[in-house]
C-alpha cells in the first residue's frame, strides 16, 4: 500500500507539471511495482506457482465418462439354405451405449511423486528467477538515478566556470576601457564564455536523455502516458559508503547471490529429473474399473431370433501390471543423460562460484581505488579552487596574463571532472558490490 501511494503521489505530480523531488527510495519502489522486466519475471513465477497448486493432482486417480446414441434405418434381405427369403425395408433401430471408467495408477517406481516435488522446485526458481530481475533493476535504477546526479553536479561546475568567464568578460572590457587591455582577450573571454553556455546546453540535454531511461526503468510511461515525464528533480549529492569490507561481501555470498542460488536450484531440479527416469526401470501398478451400460431398441427384425430389445449394463474393475523387460537401451539412455545433466548443472554452478568470487575481488579493488581517488580530488578540488581565485585577483591587479587565468580556469575544471566521476565511480563500485551480494533488495 505504501509503494502504490508513493507512486500516485509520483505521477500525480508529474500529470500537475510541477518539479518534485524524486528520491531515489521512491524510484526503487516505483520501479519495482512497474518495470516490465520485474513483471514478466513475476508473469513466469505465477505460471510455475499455478502448476504447483495442482502438484498433487498427479497421485489421483483419472474418472472419465463417455456415452453416445445411434439411429439406423436399413433395408434388410435374408435367404437360409432351405431356400426361403426374408426382406423388410425401412427397418428402423436405435443403440445407446454409456460408460463409467476409472483409472488409477498405484505404483510407478515413486515417478508421481518425484514429478511432484519437480514441480515445486519449479516454483522456487521462478522466486529466485525474480530475485535476480529485481536485484538487477534495483541497480539499474541506482545507477542511472546517481549519473542523473552526476550530471546535475557538472552542471554546477559548469556554472562556476560560466560564473567565472563572466567576470573574466568584465575585467578585459574594464582595462580595454581604461587603454591597459586588449581586444583579443575581450573577444577571447567572450568566446570561452559562450564555449561553456554551450556545454552546459550538452549537460542539460544528458539529464533529459538520463531521465528518459530511468523513467523505462520505472514504466513511468505507461502510467502518465499524457503527461511530460521528465518533470522532477533528483538529490544534489552522491552518498558513499565507505564501511564496506570484503570479508562482509564474500561472507554467506552463496546464499544471497541470486545466480549462485538459482544454480543450485537447477541442480536440485536435474536429481528429480534423474528420479523420474529410474522410475522407468521398475513396474508400473494400475486400478481400473468401469460401468458399461448398453440399450439396444429395434422397431422390426428379419430374424426371428433376433431381439427386438436388449439391454445390458454391469460394473467390472481390476489391476493391471505393465513390466519393463526390453526397451531398446532407451531407459539406461535417459538415466546416462539425466546423470550428465546432474554434471552439467554442477559445473555451470562451480563456474559461476568461480566468476562471482573473481567480480566480487575485482569490484572490490575497484572501490577501494575510487574511494583513495575520491579523498585525493575532494583535496585537489581546493587547492584548484583557490588557484583559480589566487590567478583571477592577480589578473584583476593587471599582473598576470588571460593565458595564465585560463590555465587555472582548465585546472579547476579538470578538477571538477576528475571529482565528480570519483564520487559517481565510487557509488558505482558500490552498488556492484551489494549486487553481487544480492543485498540491494532485503
Amino acid at each position: 500500500m505504501k509503494r502504490f501511494l508513493i507512486t500516485i503521489l509520483f505521477f500525480s505530480s508529474i500529470s500537475a507539471g510541477a518539479q518534485r523531488m524524486l528520491t531515489l527510495d521512491e524510484a526503487i519502489a516505483i520501479a519495482l511495482k512497474n518495470n516490465y522486466s520485474i513483471q514478466l519475471s513475476r508473469n513466469d513465477s505465477m505460471m510455475a506457482q499455478l502448476n504447483n497448486s495442482y502438484r498433487d493432482a498427479a497421485l489421483y486417480p483419472t474418472l472419465n465418462a463417455n456415452t453416445g446414441i445411434t439411429f439406423n434405418n436399413n433395408d434388410q434381405l435374408q435367404k437360409f439354405s432351405d431356400g426361403t427369403t426374408r426382406e423388410r425395408k425401412g427397418v428402423k433401430s436405435s443403440n445407446l451405449q454409456a460408460a463409467l471408467s476409472l483409472n488409477w495408477t498405484l505404483f510407478d517406481g515413486m515417478k508421481m511423486f518425484a514429478t511432484r516435488d519437480k514441480v515445486a522446485e519449479f516454483v522456487k526458481l521462478g522466486e529466485l528467477g525474480i530475485k535476480n530481475q529485481v536485484v538487477n533493476t534495483v541497480a539499474d535504477v541506482i545507477n542511472t538515478y546517481y549519473n542523473i546526479v552526476r550530471l546535475k553536479q557538472q552542471v554546477k561546475a559548469v556554472d562556476e566556470q560560466i560564473s567565472i568567464n563572466e567576470e573574466r568578460v568584465k575585467l578585459a572590457e574594464y582595462k580595454l576601457d581604461i587603454g591597459v587591455g586588449a581586444k583579443p582577450d575581450v573577444l577571447q573571454s567572450k568566446v570561452d564564455l559562450n564555449a561553456q553556455k554551450a556545454l552546459k546546453l550538452e549537460q542539460m540535454n544528458a539529464i533529459e536523455q538520463q531521465k528518459e531511461i530511468l523513467n523505462q526503468l520505472l514504466n513511468a510511461k505507461a502510467a502518465a502516458a499524457d503527461s511530460p515525464s521528465t518533470f522532477y528533480e533528483v538529490s544534489d549529492s552522491i552518498p558513499i559508503n565507505t564501511t564496506i569490507s570484503l570479508g562482509d561481501v564474500q561472507a554467506g555470498i552463496e546464499t544471497t547471490n541470486p545466480l549462485l542460488l538459482l544454480a543450485k536450484k537447477n541442480i536440485d531440479i536435474a536429481r528429480l529429473t534423474l528420479k523420474e527416469r529410474i522410475a522407468d526401470k521398475y513396474p508400473t501398478v494400475g486400478f481400473s474399473s468401469n460401468y458399461n451400460f448398453s440399450k439396444t431398441d429395434n422397431k422390426a427384425v428379419v430374424n426371428p431370433f433376433q431381439p427386438l430389445f436388449s439391454r445390458n449394463n454391469g460394473f467390472n474393475y481390476g489391476f493391471t501390471a505393465s513390466i519393463p523387460i526390453f526397451n531398446r537401451f532407451n531407459v539406461k539412455r535417459q538415466i546416462q543423460q539425466a546423470k550428465l545433466d546432474i554434471n552439467y548443472q554442477q559445473l555451470i554452478y562451480d563456474n559461476q562460484q568461480s566468476l562471482l568470487s573473481l567480480s566480487v575481488i575485482n569490484a572490490y579493488k575497484d572501490y577501494e581505488q575510487q574511494k583513495k581517488a575520491l579523498a585525493l580530488e575532494e583535496e585537489n578540488i581546493l587547492l584548484a579552487r583557490e588557484n583559480v581565485n589566487i590567478v583571477l585577483q592577480v589578473y584583476k591587479l593587471n599582473s598576470t596574463t588571460l593565458i595564465q587565468l585560463k590555465e587555472a580556469q582548465l585546472s579547476l575544471q579538470q578538477a571538477y571532472n576528475r571529482l565528480i566521476a570519483a564520487r559517481y565511480n565510487a557509488k558505482l563500485a558500490e552498488t556492484e558490490l551489494m549486487r553481487l551480494k544480492g543485498e540491494l533488495v532485503k
